[in-house]
């Protein structure tokens, strides 16, 4: 069946697509290169492929020289059209920005006149005020002269009567002993009404002394607030960040050192000011504020002691392996790595970097000479490959105390510090501790 079809299809190649022989001849040669119809039509075809995709590449890219013209006839008509709304906008802004600075220049000028106005009707009102006070105590005094007239009268009148009767002369002396006794007793009442008025001056002036002292005093303990409050600020902040970057929740971290703290003397408590159940008053407020705050970086400083923000070395040394997978020195294979390396001279100094109690310390399979410290928060730090120890377990350390010498021991390949931080028995980043804590130790 196959045979019959390919006789088919060779007697149609052969109608369209006779065979040709090609030949070549040379000066002691010929030879021939013999074209079967399949050939001539496997070419054929190609060629017509060829032209086909030259006749469609040549009518896209006309298409796109055409369009991309359009285009950007398009573009440039929208650019002029945008220019002239631009314009139109920029002539508006420009007119609205006249009148708000007319409008402006009316409002100041207006308010120029309010003020005027309202000093003058300042002014009359104190007149107005002056006026009021001067006739009433004009009139207060002309009511006690007509009294003290009505009063001299009577007192005269009655004289007269006595002496009518008794056959006493006008001029008799009693009348100015009464009125030596009258006068005497006036010049008491005017020293005494003048020292009343001086004794109230100077309580006026030590009131005014007073509220003077009470408002400096006030804008210092406002001053010496707000700086404590800056500094609380600045304190507390960048230590919340660097618990957070470490990837411990400050709050849970706070509650448990709250929980578990035996220094001296306790937190800090509110001040109260009151006994009788009264509402504080702000600066009673502000301050039990910021007793909080130092109660809090309090609690913080011990925290971050008891966290490993610290790096084991203090010397110069070279970062050789981060924490995660990487291929392993020894065997060329992908490997977890649960630490950091930090290669250095051989005996480079090895510090804790938190507080702690040692676990371990001795040899151990692959980690070589190495020193575990438990510390808070279920934290714990091992530093291997070390060529000497210089603790014992059981020991408590403190940030910063040498606690072994650099080494290579066990599985190594050179002298480094291979430290690890675990987290409830987890592997982390130890880099998460070093770098949070940059900015801060």
């Amino acid at each position: 069946m196959r045979t019959r079809l390919a006789i088919k299809v060779h007697a149609v190649l052969e109608r369209f697509f006779p065979e040709r022989r090609v030949f070549l001849k040379s000066d002691t040669d010929t030879r021939f290169i013999r074209l079967r119809s399949s050939t001539q039509a496997i070419a054929y075809s190609g060629a017509m492929l060829v032209v086909a995709w030259a006749i469609v590449a040549t009518a896209i890219l006309l298409m796109d020289s055409i369009g991309a013209g359009n285009f950007r006839e398009q573009a440039k008509r929208d650019q002029k059209i945008y220019q002239e709304r631009l314009n139109v906008m920029s002539a508006e802004r420009n007119a609205r920005a006249e009148d708000a600075l007319t409008a402006q220049a009316r409002f100041n000028a207006a308010l120029d006149q309010i003020s005027v106005m309202q000093s003058e009707l300042l002014a009359s009102e104190t007149r107005r005020r002056e006026l009021e006070t001067g006739v009433e105590v004009i009139q207060t005094t002309l009511r006690e002269t007509l009294r003290d007239r009505d009063a001299a009268r009577r007192t005269l009148a009655t004289l007269e009567q006595d002496g009518n009767g008794t056959g006493r002369a006008a001029s008799d002396p009693v009348i100015p002993v009464q009125m030596d006794f009258m006068t005497t007793a006036l010049s008491d009442a005017a020293r005494e009404r003048d020292q009343v008025v001086a004794d109230a001056r100077s309580a006026l002036e030590q009131r005014d002394e007073l509220e003077l002292e009470i408002k400096l005093m006030r804008e210092r303990n406002d001053q010496i607030f707000r700086q404590l409050e800056e500094a609380m600020a600045i304190s507390v902040e960048p230590l919340n960040k660097m618990f957070r970057a470490a990837g411990m929740p400050p709050e849970r971290i706070i509650e448990q050192v709250r929980s578990g703290y035996s220094g001296q003397g306790g937190p800090l408590t509110p001040i109260s000011f009151s006994t009788r159940g009264e509402e504080p008053t702000p600066d009673e407020l502000r301050a039990n504020t910021l007793l909080h705050q130092m109660d809090q970086l309090n609690l913080y400083r011990i925290a971050a002691q008891k966290a490993p923000f610290a790096k084991p070395v203090h010397v110069s040394v070279r970062y050789t392996s981060p924490f995660g997978y990487r291929r392993d020195p020894k065997t060329g294979g992908r490997r977890m790595h649960n630490g950091s390396d930090f290669a250095g001279p051989q005996g480079t100094d090895i510090f804790a970097t938190a507080d702690g109690v040692v676990t371990h310390a001795g040899w151990q399979s692959g980690y070589g000479r190495l020193v575990i410290i438990k510390h808070a928060f279920g934290i714990e730090t091992r530093y291997a490959h070390t060529s000497r120890i210089l603790v014992k377990k059981g020991q408590r350390v403190s940030r910063g105390d040498h606690i072994a010498d650099m080494g290579s021991t066990g599985r190594s390949t050179g002298t480094h510090l291979h430290y690890e931080v675990r987290v409830n028995g987890r592997p982390v980043n130890p880099m998460n501790y070093i770098k949070a804590a940059r900015n801060v130790f």
